[in-house]
């Protein structure tokens, strides 16, 4: 079931910048990591990032290791992924997945995506 609304998607240029937000309406996100994840049509979803429920703990692919930052503002109820240096590898619909107790567990809650497009 879509618990999560992803935004902040949209056409960055290489080199670029883009902020995606996670909000969550219906629970407290506080209590749950939080993964980014990103698809491509006719490939494999890929694990992007993940933080954990207190913030201490993150984790990165290495394709986008050094460039994007997770963060969470458990006030807002809120997870952010930072996106830096953006390639146009880095086209995809992002998604982010509420998972309990930690990043490595089942999702408990997803959103519906948002595309982030890199081009010139």
């Amino acid at each position: 079931q879509v618990q999560l609304v992803e935004s902040g998607g949209g056409l960055a240029q290489p080199g670029g910048s883009l902020r995606l937000s996670c909000a969550a309406s219906r629970f407290t996100l506080d209590n749950y990591a939080v993964g980014w994840f990103r698809q491509v049509p006719g490939k494999e979803r890929e694990g992007v990032s993940c933080i954990s429920r207190s913030g201490g703990s993150t984790y990165y692919s290495d394709s986008v290791k050094g460039r994007f930052t997770i963060s969470r503002d458990n006030a807002k109820n809120t997870v952010y992924l930072q996106m830096n240096s953006l390639k146009p590898e880095d086209t995809a619909v992002y998604y982010c997945e509420a998972r309990h107790p930690r990043c490595d567990s089942s999702p408990k809650a997803w959103g519906q995506g948002t595309q982030v497009t890199v081009s010139s």
